[in-house]
């Protein structure tokens, strides 16, 4: 595995790689040319500087001074991180006053702090200081509880993590397998799950082998500075005054997992924070809900209305004190207070009275509903997978609402929309198609196999088609894979998963790869054993992409089989070929289908022509300048007239609901991007697979793209007014039917992302030669940051244009920087969902990250917000949870802010009849008891059950996702909406009320128009109508719902008689002095139809309002509720067309290959092969019967 090369910079003029993921997003300072040397060639960059230093058996050498960095003052510690993680937040010492300081953080808890302290005066205390204390208290300590849950789980997760063995970068010393080779599975690290290998180097193999030798090793290792290059490492090891290079090739990555090897022996380079895969999972961001966003403007709007108010209100009392109050005998105090300084007290006095508008119980409610909508999450049996034993995880209680939101969904390809598993499907074998049999007649077949066509069964083993005998030799031959015998199991290591799966497929059909020297090849052909002599192996990269090997047959005989993308092996192809057309429209088909395909052929060689090519080809293996292309320039001259045998077709197999997962997410509106580091075809045929692509879609490349922009960037550059105006021309006439297909080093290009520290310096230079010359810029480069910025909208709009955006052979800090681009341009709800470590950072960049626990480990799952085990779960997720967590959150925070405004405003409207003189209309404990117990269990009910419609129906009509989208159910208008009906609500009640006491005259003579009876009067008006408010906006109500009403009220009328009783009142006088009260009150007829006529009044105009709305102007869920009892009336699906139809455009290729290089250079080596037996044991004999497909 040598180290990738790096795209080509946007100066060169070269374009980038198309195969090549551009890892150089994070480049060290030493990597970079000062602005000193800018005038430099960049050929002449300075090397770097290599740093780190360990020694190997030495702990104390990395506590040395000069292995130390400053962190705060004199403190010092190790600049090298330790393997142990910490996140949790608290610990025993820290949980109280860290937890109290981060909740004072929220405005509103400091708020009534504030409030507290002033109820403590008592020149301006208006409420006994207990109305506050009790919510606060309840509510700092409900978050602290919850917040300690949540540290508690932390402190368990990192305690098994860090009870692990160690987990690091590490070198590699020596292994139990000759020559200390090491197989590696990278899933968690680029998702790839075939099989890599790694060694040691020859000293370390050869003197490090045994635990006293170990003990000895005193190496010191010299190597580069953490980074986050996963296809890089540069090191050097001095030992015994000797240097060795070492290389990625030595290392075993952390997140790697090590098979088919028994021991390995290694050194420590780097743990923790400074591994690679850690340093790929970006910065852990504080995420936060629109709605929290909004809530918190919102709370901020309220308290500058509350400012106003009492403003107001202390104005008035100035004026009023000035003329009436100092002039009325019986209200003198004694105090001698100037009116002024009375209205400044009064002002203080009404900002305790009216502090209720400022929601305090309002946090604590929203988190009590998104625990329980997690928790539902959590329980919820259709997305549980029961093959795994693994139910849905919503791992954080704080986004749900934003799960009803999302406007763009960002996916990996592997092992998310793919099993990451490759099945042998279809054959064609000169001319003729086959699919599907079954192999119990081999006992070296894989029982998961299935391939059912007894026909192509029966030609094998009737051996009459010589050119079937040829097809699978071919594959049973020409590959990389390595083979390792446990008992009579064979199990295959190949470099990628097709190769595994041709291997296993010419197995499973009786041609069995068996074993392999540096030389040689032997296979079992269907009854008999032959081994081969290996010529030459002309292995695959992305610009062949085929392979071919050279053999001599027993006879002596000297073939070449080849096999490859059929782009390049059709011109390759001899005239006399045959098959060549029904081969063709064969390949059609199967990419019609969406499978992987792959060209078999062959060609006879004379012994006089190889020995020609052979020298040609030793001279090309030593070539010291430009190895590489002078062997590429070698194997075409041999790789020209084959003979076309016929081709395979494999499929990558899709998760389970894929393709309609993403036909019901895109009728909602979200728009699917895909971001992978595989190549563009393998992406791009998964696109079709998943029908996210379709073959009536424009498809457009980085050259297009990058066109485009350029020409985008030059008319803005022409345009005096460029800067100043957004041009609003759409990149793409025909919208709709266009997708993006882009590499990593093309977004590099056209982002200007690549090497930011040194074109930060270059556009420094760039203004400067631009500010002192009046030739004009080049078009190529960006003058300034504007332009930078200005090119990633520009990209940004022509991406959202699309109908589909593929990114392909992008690293994972690139996956994370399209999130970030789209977040920032957009202002869109986004959201990434992936399976590997690969995936991390663009996880934790998107406003909600999904994790999902398949076969890559669980990286991706630890450090997402939600996690389940099928992307198919994703429209459940959204559709069902995140549209119904968004509506209760809307109607909880509608109706929360309104019943608030109600309850509040009517100390406002008794101020013009009491003086402005700070009292309250209501009796002290309602007021403490009001958002506590006499309100906020029917609303809370309604923000954890209430639904519009049901999940079938939600499913069904995606269109009912858009209001989410659109943000319509809760934003600035409805929280006028709320404050103006809280605000009728509160005329209502306090005026209603005041013209019945007016004049009047009870049953038993007396005039009950005190100012106790009028408090119970109006609270009890209150409380009965927001708790038949809440009804009214109930959509889905259940018998906990009913009783949380009917409760609610009962419970207080319960308190009220029980706290205005004679008995209370004789135990604490000064505390509850409204004795007799209720009773007083409430034993009048009259006031209980003043009581019905103020609730009817206050809910008639809703009642009217909403019928309205629901007959003239019906809701999309209005109108899916009208339907919810009707037979199920949707059209049928249109039969769609397929993904690929001959006669379009330029047919694409399907073809199926390694993502990177083979085992080519190991095996020619000779160093991985293990040491063949000196009497192999025999085979079992196999007996072979015929097989008549017609007969049982």
């Amino acid at each position: 595995m040598s180290a990738r090369p790096r795209a080509a910079s946007q100066d060169s003029q070269e374009e980038p790689d198309d195969e090549v993921v551009p890892y150089s997003d994070d480049e060290t300072d030493d990597e970079l040319q000062s602005e000193d040397d800018l005038d430099r060639s960049e050929d002449q960059l300075p090397e770097p500087e290599i740093r780190p230093t360990i020694r190997a058996n030495d702990r104390e050498y990395c506590n040395q001074p000069q292995f130390q960095k400053k962190v705060f003052l004199c403190i010092k510690k190790s600049r090298y991180s330790g393997n142990a993680i910490k996140t949790y937040k608290y610990n025993v010492l820290t949980f109280l006053p860290l937890n109290l300081y981060e909740q004072f953080k929220r405005a509103a808890n400091l708020y009534f702090l504030c409030l507290l302290i002033l109820q403590i005066i008592p020149q301006i205390s208006t409420l006994p200081w207990y109305t506050t204390l009790v919510p606060l208290v309840l509510v700092l300590g409900i978050t602290a509880i919850k917040d300690l849950v949540d540290d508690l789980a932390r402190h368990r997760m990192d305690k098994e993590i860090n009870n692990r063995r160690c987990d690091a970068d590490i070198l590699l010393l020596s292994s139990s397998n000759p020559n200390s080779l090491c197989y590696v599975e990278t899933a968690e690290l680029d998702g790839e799950t075939n099989l890599k290998f790694k060694m040691g180097l020859k000293v370390t193999d050869e003197r490090l082998q045994e635990e006293d030798q170990l003990a000895r090793y005193n190496a010191l290792i010299l190597c580069e500075e953490p980074n986050n290059r996963l296809d890089k490492f540069m090191g050097t090891m001095i030992w015994d005054s000797q240097s060795y290079a070492l290389d990625l090739d030595n290392m075993l990555l952390r997140g790697c997992k090590i098979r088919n090897t028994d021991v390995c022996h290694g050194l420590v380079i780097f743990a923790g924070n400074d591994t690679k895969i850690m340093r790929n999972g970006g910065k852990t961001r504080f995420k936060r809900t629109r709605i929290d966003i909004l809530m918190n403007y919102m709370v901020y709007t309220i308290f500058a209305l509350l400012v106003l108010l009492c403003a107001g209100l202390a104005i008035g009392h100035t004026y009023w004190y000035e003329s009436i109050g100092s002039k009325a005998w019986y209200l003198y105090d004694g105090l001698g207070y100037s009116s002024s300084t009375r209205g400044f007290l009064s002002f203080w006095g009404y900002i305790i009275i009216l502090n209720t508008m400022v929601p305090i119980s309002l946090y604590v409610s929203v988190e009590v509903i998104r625990l329980g909508q997690s928790k539902f999450i959590n329980w919820d049996l259709q997305m549980y997978y029961a093959d795994k034993d693994t139910p849905a995880k919503a791992r954080t209680t704080t986004l749900n609402e934003q799960l009803g939101q999302i406007e763009y969904i960002f996916s990996d390809k592997t092992g998310t929309l793919t099993q990451n598993i490759m099945a042998f499907k279809k054959c064609t074998i000169t001319g003729l198609t086959y699919g599907e049999t079954n192999h119990h007649w081999n006992k070296y077949a894989d029982k998961k196999f299935q391939f059912e066509d007894h026909f192509l069964v029966s030609c094998i083993r009737s051996k009459k088609d010589p050119q079937i005998h040829e097809f699978f030799k071919l594959l049973s031959l020409c590959h990389t894979v390595m083979v390792e015998h446990k008992g009579d199991e064979l199990v295959y290591q190949a470099a990628s998963p097709d190769e595994g799966a041709l291997v296993t497929a010419a197995c499973n059909f009786g041609y069995v790869f068996l074993s392999r020297t540096q030389d040689t090849i032997t296979i079992l052909e269907m009854d008999h054993e032959e081994t081969y002599e290996m010529l030459a192996l002309l292995d695959f990269n992305s610009d062949r992409k085929r392979m071919s090997i050279i053999l001599r047959f027993p006879d002596g005989k000297i073939r070449l089989y080849c096999k490859g993308a059929d782009t390049v092996i059709y011109q390759r192809l001899d005239a006399n070929s045959k098959n060549i057309e029904t081969t063709q429209e064969a390949l059609d088909i199967f990419a019609n289908e969406t499978l992987r395909t792959l060209c078999l052929c062959y060609k006879d060689i004379s012994q006089a022509e190889f020995d020609a090519w052979s020298q040609k080809h030793q001279a090309a293996s030593v070539s010291m300048g430009n190895r590489e292309e002078a062997l590429d320039t070698v194997y075409e001259e041999i790789e020209e007239n084959l003979l076309l045998i016929g081709a395979t077709a494999i499929e990558d197999k899709l998760q389970d609901g894929v393709p309609e997962t993403i036909a019901k997410l895109a009728k909602a509106n979200i728009k699917i991007w895909v971001l992978t580091g595989d190549k563009k075809e393998t992406a791009e045929n998964i696109g079709y697979s998943c029908q996210l692509l379709t073959d009536n879609m424009k498809i457009h490349y980085g050259e297009d793209v990058n066109v485009q922009l350029r020409n985008r960037q030059t008319q803005r550059r022409n345009d005096p007014q460029g800067r100043n105006k957004k041009l609003k021309e759409q990149f793409f006439t025909e919208s709709g039917n266009n997708a993006l297909v882009i590499t990593g080093g093309w977004l590099n290009e056209i982002l200007y992302e690549k090497k930011k520290k040194r074109r930060r310096l270059r556009l420094k230079k760039l203004r400067k030669r631009f500010t002192n010359s009046t030739n004009p810029p080049d078009s190529n480069q960006p003058v300034d940051d504007w332009e930078k910025e200005k090119r990633q909208e520009d990209f940004v709009d022509m991406a959202c244009e699309c109908s589909a955006v593929i990114c392909c052979r992008v690293t994972p800090k690139q996956k994370a920087n399209v999130v970030s681009l789209v977040k920032r341009y957009k202002k869109a709800v986004t959201l990434s969902i992936g399976d590997g470590a690969n995936d991390v950072n663009m996880i934790k960049t998107a406003d909600i990250g999904v994790g999902i626990s398949g076969q890559e480990g669980m990286q991706a799952v630890m450090s997402s917000d939600y996690a389940f085990a099928q992307f198919r779960y994703l429209q459940r997720l959204l559709l069902v949870h995140g549209r119904w967590s968004y509506i209760r959150m809307c109607k909880f925070l509608r109706y929360f802010f309104y019943k608030n405004f109600a309850f509040t405003l009517v100390h406002f409207w008794f101020s013009f009849f009491n003086g402005f003189s700070s009292q309250t209309a209501y009796e002290d404990w309602f007021i403490t008891l009001y958002n506590v117990c006499y309100s906020s269990l029917p609303v809370l009910l309604v923000g954890l059950l209430d639904q519009d419609v049901n999940d079938k129906l939600s499913l069904r009509f995606p269109k009912l996702y858009l209001p989410g989208q659109q943000g319509s159910l809760f934003n600035y208008k409805n929280f006028f909406i709320s404050l103006f009906h809280g605000i009728f609500t509160s005329l209502m009640i306090f005026f209603i009320p005041y013209g019945a006491f007016l004049q009047t005259m009870g049953q038993d003579g007396e005039a009950p128009s005190d100012y106790q009876s009028f408090a119970v009067v109006a609270a009890s008006s209150l409380i009965i109508t927001v708790n038949l408010q809440i009804s009214l906006n109930t959509s889905y109500w259940t018998f906990v719902n009913f009783f949380a009403v009917i409760g609610s009220i009962a419970i207080y009328f319960g308190v009220m008689f029980d706290i205005h009783s004679a008995g209370i009142h004789v135990i604490l006088p000064t505390t509850f002095t409204f004795t007799g009260a209720a009773s007083n009150a409430l034993r009048q007829p009259y006031l209980w139809l003043t009581i019905i006529l103020t609730v009817g009044i206050c809910l008639l105009p809703v009642i009217c309002i909403q019928f309205l709305y629901q007959t003239i102007w019906p809701s999309v869920g209005d109108k899916v509720r009208s339907l919810k009892n009707l037979e199920d009336e949707e059209e049928e699906r249109k039969k769609k067309k397929p993904a690929f139809q001959r006669g379009g455009r330029s047919r694409r290729s399907a073809y199926a290959f390694s993502h990177s290089s083979g085992y080519a250079d190991l095996i020619a080596s000779g160093r991985s092969i293990r040491q063949r037996p000196r009497v192999r044991p025999e085979l079992p004999e196999i007996k072979i019967i015929l097989f008549d497909p017609q007969t049982k």
